[in-house]
This record gives structure tokens, C-alpha cells and sequence, in this order.
């Protein structure tokens, strides 16, 4: 060290300045070269929008409905002998399912089939006596006035066979009553009576009850506002409609809007529309709560923005940045509507083609030169 100090103090003070001038001189001029140099375009993320067809859906409560429902009920009166279902499986229509005991109508339809006959016969006896007198009073054997009460008699009778034949045709109704058999097809419930119970015609309560379960019906509450808004997109209310049950499964079979009520709820504001299912795995059980999702509107060309790129500002409204043809930022005030997944349905304010800014908005500014860089499928799978 000492030596070292010796050496510099040897040398002439003009050669020490030149030095340290130098070394002033170079960093000066590596200062320079930083400021002047020009910083590379920030590098962003985007993606280009395109259009594409989608449905705008809600989503209500329901409630599912038999397509028919029959309750069984005894049109008359007796003992069950028998009952021919087992209770919870499927019967087709004119299926027997409890038998009344006969008996009693079975007379009843011999005793009027017997007093047909008996009208039958005097009808044949009267028609025969006025054949007779109309002869007769032609000659003046018999007197007009006996004319015409043979053939009021013969009348009367031909009016005792029409009685006759409809007491009988009541009698054998009766008698086939005795037969329950099923109006519809579908699952019969469980039976409210057993064999040897005494049913009557008059009673409260039926039997049983067969509901259709493909198709059914899922009836939803609806919003006045949400039917008014599906009458100006399209000429009926026939839509599309997505249920999920209540353990959370997303049933895959699509239903069909088929019939909305003429008037509004004036306590809930709503309107209760209909929706039909073909149900072939009868999953849908009457009474089952479900969430109904109804495509409300149907956009052909509509454009989807991933709602990263979208801001919303303070005041409530939203803007998007974008990169122009220069590869500029432009900052574009824009309207979206419902959010579908991870996606803003675009309103207006961007258009198919335009490259929206999804990564980086944080180190850009409006008019900024950027760097697009289009994310690969990759990169979006992770």
C-alpha cells in the first residue's frame, strides 16, 4: 500500500487529472447511450372475438305434473271380490282391476230382460187387435171409437218395449260396473280398500289413482317480464327448457314450452307456463320440485368477451381494451348483458375481429404500442 501511494505521488499532476477526466468522459457517454435507447412494446395477452349462436337462459322453480292422472273410483255399489294390480306397477287402459260382486246386478238385468219380453208380447197382441179393428170398422162391424183404442193400446205397447229395452241396457251397464277396469295407461298408486271391503258409488275417497309419466308436464312461474321479452324475440312462446332435479342432476332430455296462461298473478307478478317432457326414463315424478331453465332469447351472430378483459368502472359503466391494427391500445366504452360461464354477452361496444386485451392491462395505457400475443390451446387447458 505504502509503495503504492509512493508510485502515484512520482507521477506529474497532469497526467492524474487526464486520467480522471477520461474515466468522467466515458461514464457520461455510457449515461447518454442509456437515456437515448428506446424500451421494447410491452408484450400483451388478447383474444380475437368471433361470433357464435347462443341461448340466453333462466332459470325458475317447477314443479312436475302428471301428463293424465285418474282416480278409480266405484260407479256402484257392493262387495270387492278381488283385486287384480299389483299396487306401484304399470296398467294399461281397460285393464281389470277390482272386481264388485255381480250378483245383485246380474238379477237386476234378468228382470228386465224379462219385462222387455213380457212388453214384447202384449205389443204383439195389441198390434194384432188393431190390425183386426182397422178391417173391421171398414164394414162397420166395430165402431170407430174401438178402432182407435186398439191402436192407442198397440202404441202404448210399441212405448212399454223402448222402456223396457232401456231399463235393460241400465241393468247391464250396472252389471259391467262391477268390473273396474283402468281409464288410462300409466303406474297405479297403492289401494285404499282390500278384498271383502263394501264400496258405494257416493264415497269420498277412490281407490287408487294412475298417473301418465311420459310424457309430463313441468309447470314454472314465470316473470311477466321475462314472457314479455320472449314475445318480442320470437312469434310463439315455444322454447326450450333444461331441468335439474333436486339431488342436482342436470337431466339430459330437453323440453318443450307448450302453453302459458292468459293472465298474471297480481300477488307474485308471474305467469305460469307449461313445459312438456317425454320422460322415458321416468325420472320426473308428480309433485317433484325441480329448477327449470327456459331459453328465453336466441342470438345467431352474438359476440362472447371472457370478463377478464372487461372492467367495470366505479360509476357502473364497463370498458374493454383493445388492440387496433397498429397494434395500438384503444380504450372502447362497452354494454354487456347476461354472463354466460366465464363470458359477458357483448351488447355493443365490440364487434367480431377485434383483438380484446385478456392479460397485461396493468402495464398498458391508452395509444400505447403493444405486443398481441394470442394464448395457445395449451396454455388455455392450464
Amino acid at each position: 500500500m505504502g509503495k503504492t501511494i509512493t508510485l502515484l505521488r512520482s507521477w506529474p499532476s497532469s497526467l492524474l487529472i487526464g486520467g480522471i477526466l477520461l474515466s468522467l468522459a466515458g461514464c457520461q457517454d455510457k449515461s447518454d447511450q442509456g437515456a437515448g435507447a428506446t424500451p421494447p412494446p410491452t408484450t400483451v395477452d388478447v383474444v380475437t372475438l368471433q361470433t357464435q349462436v347462443v341461448d340466453i337462459s333462466e332459470t325458475y322453480a317447477g314443479r312436475v305434473a302428471a301428463y293424465r292422472s285418474a282416480e278409480i273410483r266405484p260407479q256402484v255399489g257392493g262387495i270387492i271380490l278381488a283385486r287384480s294390480f299389483e299396487e306401484g306397477s304399470r296398467v294399461e287402459a281397460g285393464e281389470l282391476l277390482y272386481q264388485i260382486d255381480p250378483s245383485l246386478y246380474k238379477a237386476e238385468l234378468a228382470s228386465a230382460e224379462s219385462e222387455l219380453a213380457l212388453a214384447q208380447a202384449n205389443a204383439q197382441s195389441a198390434r194384432l187387435l188393431a190390425e183386426r179393428y182397422r178391417e173391421l170398422v171398414k164394414s162397420s162391424a166395430v165402431s170407430r171409437q174401438e178402432a182407435d183404442d186398439a191402436e192407442a193400446e198397440w202404441k202404448q205397447a210399441q212405448a212399454q218395449i223402448q222402456a223396457a229395452k232401456a231399463a235393460v241396457q241400465s241393468a247391464r251397464i250396472n252389471l259391467d260396473y262391477t268390473r273396474i277396469t283402468a281409464p288410462i295407461s300409466g303406474i297405479i298408486s297403492r289401494s285404499s280398500v282390500t278384498e271383502g271391503a263394501l264400496v258405494s258409488a257416493a264415497q269420498s275417497s277412490a281407490l287408487a289413482t294412475i298417473r301418465q309419466l311420459s310424457p309430463v308436464y313441468v309447470d314454472i312461474r314465470q316473470p311477466a317480464s321475462s314472457v314479455l321479452k320472449m314475445k318480442r324475440n320470437r312469434d310463439d312462446l315455444t322454447a326450450d327448457v333444461y331441468v335439474q332435479l333436486e339431488d342436482g342432476l342436470q337431466l339430459s332430455e330437453t323440453g318443450t314450452l307448450k302453453f302459458s296462461e292468459s293472465s298474471v298473478d297480481e300477488g307474485t307478478g308471474t305467469v305460469n307456463v307449461r313445459a312438456e317432457f317425454t320422460n322415458g326414463d321416468e325420472l320426473l315424478l308428480p309433485g317433484m320440485f325441480v329448477r327449470a331453465s327456459v331459453v328465453v332469447e336466441h342470438l345467431d351472430a352474438a359476440v362472447l368477451a371472457p370478463q377478464q378483459g372487461i372492467t367495470r368502472l366505479p360509476n357502473g359503466s364497463t370498458q374493454a381494451m383493445v388492440v387496433d391494427g397498429e397494434n395500438k391500445v384503444e380504450v372502447r366504452p362497452v354494454e354487456v348483458g347476461r354472463a354466460i360461464d366465464d363470458k359477458w354477452v357483448v351488447r355493443s361496444g365490440l364487434s367480431a375481429g377485434d383483438k380484446l386485451i385478456i392479460g397485461g392491462l396493468q402495464k398498458v395505457a391508452a395509444g400505447a404500442t403493444v405486443t398481441p400475443r394470442e394464448p395457445t390451446a395449451a396454455g388455455n387447458a392450464q
